[in-house]
């Protein structure tokens, strides 16, 4: 009873991100109803539309690299407001398009924006919340799971009306987004210390870190061959997709903050993690040999949402915890291996499902997927410390920031 309550009990600050991060990950879903229709009306390929995610998802990764270096010098808060603006003005453009090339580049402008909001607001609610890094790790999930149940509801009613209504949507969800962040949110000053752009790439070093970011790498590659590719074989309306991945949504939100937490204190972090993974391949898996049947892909979408849901909490709780370097730091470095294989999975599984067979796309996320959970059972003893008390955590990265200031000066 005390953990739900510290966990309820958050300044103010942390609820004001908390809120913005829903609206936020609802730009994630909201466009996915939607691919098919852009693909018709555009007269673009499968593989044209999922650069939308691509674009997407590689400038997310590599800005990664700068969201360190941007807050520590002009604070946290004033960092969030660009990002969200830059996200109101580009989701704005890429609605009012008439080309798919046009959609793909702004959508990448739309990336930066995020970028610079998900670093931020992942470090800023893990350093404000009042309870354990656990604890707020759960928030910021659950933060993310309502986004992203309700993202693909609000984009299959808009999508229903226009293609163009998600976009413009995001743009108004974003706009009350800022609002509330710029009026919630404390002032916040820059770092006492200015983060080096190069900090984030050093800090994979760090074999603990380096080992949770490649299995993130490739088990998001698997997560986003699902999310970009299913609408195509699935052929249904923007309507009938938006439900499915909202109870996909609904699963993984379930998962992430009540059932994810109750594994990782039963089995422990590792071993969930190893089986959630081989568990997710299996779902991938049944989906590549029933790709005909609209059936078992809707099933197969919504069950994977509830193996996404420990993944998710697990991985992104372990990187706060696996490498001694500043928790902000470590997010930019994990963000920046994970979105990569976010950016290529799309785009190669809309070229494979065209030129070589509908469902192969499932079997290569399912290989990358069984390959994340054989890198991460051949190096969990870089990981053995991972669920010891966490004040003895935040000793030792505190005693190694200390010495890595200490020597780069």
């Amino acid at each position: 009873m005390s953990s739900s309550n510290s966990l309820l009990k958050q300044p103010k600050s942390v609820w004001a991100v908390a809120f913005a991060c829903v609206i936020a990950f609802m730009g994630i879903g909201l466009v996915d109803p939607i691919l098919k229709p852009i693909a018709e009306q555009l007269h673009a390929t499968p593989s044209q539309v999922s650069l939308l995610f691509t674009s997407y998802m590689a400038v997310i990764g590599v800005a990664m690299l700068i969201t360190g270096a941007v807050s520590s010098r002009i604070g946290a808060k004033r960092t969030l407001l660009i990002g969200l603006a830059i996200i109101v003005v580009f989701s704005a453009l890429a609605g009012l398009s008439n080309s798919i090339g046009m959609i793909v580049a702004f959508r990448a402008g739309w990336g930066l924006g995020n970028a610079l909001f998900i670093a931020t607001a992942l470090a800023t609610i893990v350093n404000s919340a009042s309870g354990s890094v656990a604890q707020a790790i759960i928030l910021y999930e659950a933060a993310l799971g309502v986004g992203i149940a309700a993202g693909p509801l609000v984009g299959g009613e808009l999508g229903t009306i226009s293609w163009r209504g998600p976009f413009f949507g995001v743009a108004v969800l974003m706009t009350i987004a800022l609002a509330a962040t710029a009026f919630l949110l404390p002032a916040s000053p820059p770092a006492p210390r200015r983060t080096s752009i190069l900090e984030p790439l050093k800090a994979l070093r760090h074999r603990s870190l380096a080992t949770v970011a490649i299995t993130a790498l490739l088990y998001n590659f698997g997560f986003f061959t699902l999310l970009a590719f299913t609408p195509f074989p699935l052929d249904m309306s923007a309507h009938q997709i938006g439900l499915i991945f909202f109870g996909w949504g609904l699963a993984l939100a379930f998962t992430s903050v009540v059932i994810a937490p109750r594994l990782q204190h039963r089995f422990g972090t590792v071993p969930t993690l190893v089986v959630n993974l081989l568990a997710m391949t299996v779902t991938l898996a049944v989906m590549a040999v029933g790709t005909d049947h609209k059936a078992v892909l809707a099933t197969c979408v919504v069950v994977s949402g509830l193996f996404i849901g420990i993944n998710n909490t697990l991985i992104t709780e372990t990187v706060m915890k696996a490498a001694p370097v500043e928790r902000g730091v470590a997010s930019a470095a994990y963000s920046f291996v994970r979105f990569s294989g976010a950016a290529l999975a799309p785009w190669l599984a809309g070229v494979l499902g065209e030129q070589v067979s509908v469902h192969l796309p499932f079997w290569v996320g399912a290989a990358a997927v069984l390959l994340g959970a054989g890198v991460l059972f051949a190096t969990r003893r870089h990981l053995v410390g991972i669920d010891v008390d966490e004040s003895e955590l935040d000793e030792i990265t505190e005693q190694a920031t200390t010495i890595t200031v200490g020597s780069d000066s």
